[in-house]
Order: structure tokens, then C-alpha cells, then sequence
């Protein structure tokens, strides 16, 4: 590269931690268009990966200074190709490359050494996340990595603010035990894609706040299921890191402005306005969104805003955020602002087994209409 030697290697908690928080502090994600998010990992920068079943950090040090960063994941997920439906997936996160040192190669170095750690980890694909309008990520892992468009999610945002929703009455609530809620996830979900196998330790970590369902007011929860119901479950991203908002565009800024001043001129008409993001936030992450019935769609609505009250109650959370299919229906019924949604995620896939090109190929011919299960540990 001609700026000295390249020394891609392992994360050392006691020797990188305070390079890898500044470069966190000093690395911009999202588009410019809607403002960038800097991410503050409370002192942890493993934080994104430290409840995964296998992880691992690699950092990228140039004359002795951190320049680059990059974490992965390892899990068992339900992946529809012949001959069997399991793979083992790993998850590209947080690349970070410091900007005085951008297009030298060091983010494909970091990539291509988390690569080489997935395989010998025994890992079917490697995939990642990114914003649909980020060329320069585009440009790495498509063009120049040979990952190939897989599929592309909507993350849906809905801002914390008061007053709380009205729920209606014509709707019961449950909150259900861990072992009842793994159980309709294995009946339910377990064929969906990305299913994680590890679903009941998803459950049973402490920021996973419960699972609630919800069903019309008159029948019952038992054994034989209403004849319309819907389940969420949901994740305290809040308690792993915040986020903050710079650069924010103008029509954001205005709105928010606009929308606390209406609040505080009219607070009797209980103006529902967009909370502050331009200081550190957390947020609640929905998952595992299902339904069936004619009722269903009500239904989810229904309980989306009920995590928003909870939501409500926590002082430093200021967003539910959920993530689904593309093509799937269910983003009608789920509450969120277009100002701060993204109608179009991508996700990007790559096989990494010779041996298994041909079941690669068959698998990202699959149609996108299929319902996607997020794994709330890699948000």
C-alpha cells in the first residue's frame, strides 16, 4: 500500500479498547441524507457481539496506530436450500475504517480476514447488512468481494414520545413464560429464514424483555389457539449501546423543533412529536413478529403500541424499532415514521464452500417474498 506495514490481528481488550471506542466515536453510519448515527458502545466494544453463540474482533493497526475494525458472528439458522434446510451462518458488523485512511484496502484486508476465521470456523455463508444507498460499502462487498444481493428488509421506526397510545379494550394481553414462547416460535417460525436454533437462549437473555400475544377480548389462551392472535417479543438494545444523530437533514430538525413547540403551545390536543436524537438514545427492538387470523393485522398494530408505552416508560428510549421482509405484508400493521424509516435494507450473501456452489446459487434464486426473521443480537 506504500504507507508502511499492515498488521491485521485479534482484538486485545487491554490494548485496544480505548483506540477502538475512539474510532467508533469518530466513524459516521447511514447515508448523509438522513443524517449520520454515531454509535457509543458504553465501554464495550464487543457489545454487538458479546451475546452471539461465536464471536470474534479484528482490528487493523498501520505503524502502530488503530486504523481499522471489524466483528463477526457464527450462529445456525433454517436457510430454505437443497438438500437440508441448516446452515451455519456468519454475520459481518461494524467495519470501521478511520477516514484518514479510507481507500487503501484495509477495510477489504479486515473483511477478507474475517473471512478466512468464518471458514475455518466451519461457516456454510458469510452475510452482511448495509444501507441500500452506501456505494462505498456497495462497492466493496459486491464488486470488488463477490457477495451478491440477497435480500432487502425495511426497518421501521416509530419515535417514543408522549402520550402513550390508547389501547383498545376489545383486545386481551399475555405475557408468556420463555418455554411457551420458544415452543410457538419452533411450532411457527422455525421454517422461516434465518431462523437462529438457538432461539430459546435469544428468549432467555436478560435483555429480552418477554413475549407478549394478543387475541380478541373473549376467548381464550390455552391449548386450542383464538381464532385470530399475534406474538412479539422484544430486545433492550438500550442496555447494550446508544446511538446519537448528526449532521441531521433540515426537514428532521424542523419537524422536530416544530413538533415540541406545538406540544408545549396546544398540550391539550397531546401533539405526538419527534423526540430528541441529537443526544445519546436507546431503543426497543422488536422480533419474532408473527400472526394468523383475520383479526391479525389489528392485532400486531395493537401490540406495537403497547411495547411503545413501555418503551414510554424508560427514560433514555426514544424509538421502537422493528425489521421485516421486504415484501411482507406485515409492515401495513406496524406503526413508523417514513421521515426516520428505511423502506429498503440490503442484505448481501456469499458462499464460502466450493463444494456447495450449486445449493448457493438455488438459494439467492429464492423469491423475497418470504417472511425474515431478524435476530435482535445483530442489530
Amino acid at each position: 500500500m506504500g504507507y508502511g506495514e499492515l498488521n491485521i490481528r485479534s482484538y486485545n481488550p487491554q490494548k485496544d479498547r480505548a483506540g477502538v471506542e475512539d474510532l467508533e466515536r469518530r466513524c459516521e453510519v447511514g447515508p448523509a441524507e438522513r443524517g449520520f448515527l454515531f454509535t457509543d458502545t458504553l465501554g464495550d466494544p464487543i457489545c454487538r457481539i458479546r451475546n452471539s453463540p461465536i464471536y470474534n474482533m479484528i482490528v487493523a493497526e498501520l505503524n502502530n496506530q488503530l486504523v481499522g475494525v471489524i466483528q463477526g458472528s457464527i450462529k445456525l439458522v433454517t436457510i430454505h436450500k437443497p438438500p437440508k434446510n441448516l446452515a451455519r451462518v456468519g454475520y459481518i458488523l461494524g467495519l470501521r475504517v478511520a477516514p484518514l485512511f479510507r481507500r487503501r484496502g484495509i477495510g477489504s484486508s479486515l473483511v477478507v480476514r474475517l473471512e478466512e476465521w468464518f471458514i475455518a470456523s466451519g461457516v456454510d455463508y458469510a452475510y452482511m447488512a448495509t444501507e441500500k444507498d452506501n456505494d462505498a460499502s456497495f462497492e466493496l462487498f459486491v464488486e470488488k468481494l463477490g457477495y451478491v444481493k440477497f435480500r432487502t428488509p425495511a426497518i421501521l421506526v416509530n419515535p417514543v414520545n408522549c402520550p402513550m397510545y390508547r389501547i383498545s379494550s376489545k383486545y386481551e394481553f399475555e405475557k408468556l413464560k420463555v418455554e411457551e414462547a420458544e415452543s410457538l416460535y419452533r411450532k411457527f417460525m422455525s421454517s422461516m429464514e434465518f431462523f437462529p436454533s438457538d432461539i430459546g437462549k435469544i428468549l432467555r437473555n436478560k435483555l429480552s424483555l418477554g413475549t407478549w400475544v394478543a387475541y380478541p377480548r373473549g376467548e381464550s389462551w390455552g391449548e386450542i389457539l383464538p381464532s385470530s392472535w399475534a406474538m412479539v417479543s422484544v430486545w433492550n438494545s438500550g442496555e447494550v449501546f446508544k446511538l446519537r444523530l448528526g449532521n441531521a437533514p433540515t426537514s428532521c430538525l424542523m419537524c422536530t423543533k416544530s413538533s415540541q413547540l406545538m406540544g408545549n403551545l396546544v398540550p391539550c390536543f397531546k401533539w405526538r412529536g419527534i423526540p430528541d436524537f441529537m443526544h445519546p438514545f436507546g431503543f426497543y427492538f422488536i422480533y419474532g413478529v408473527y400472526r394468523e387470523g383475520p383479526m391479525s393485522g389489528k392485532l400486531v398494530r395493537t401490540l406495537c403500541r403497547l411495547v411503545h408505552n413501555m418503551a414510554a416508560k424508560c427514560s433514555d428510549c426514544k424509538a421502537v424499532v422493528t425489521e421485516v421482509g421486504g415484501s411482507d405484508t406485515l409492515r401495513r400493521h406496524i406503526p413508523h415514521w417514513r421521515l426516520l424509516s428505511c423502506p429498503e435494507d440490503l442484505w448481501c450473501i456469499k458462499g464460502l464452500k466450493n463444494e456447495e456452489r450449486e445449493s448457493f446459487y438455488e438459494l439467492i434464486k429464492i423469491p423475497t417474498t418470504r417472511t425474515l426473521f431478524v435476530d435482535p443480537r445483530e442489530v
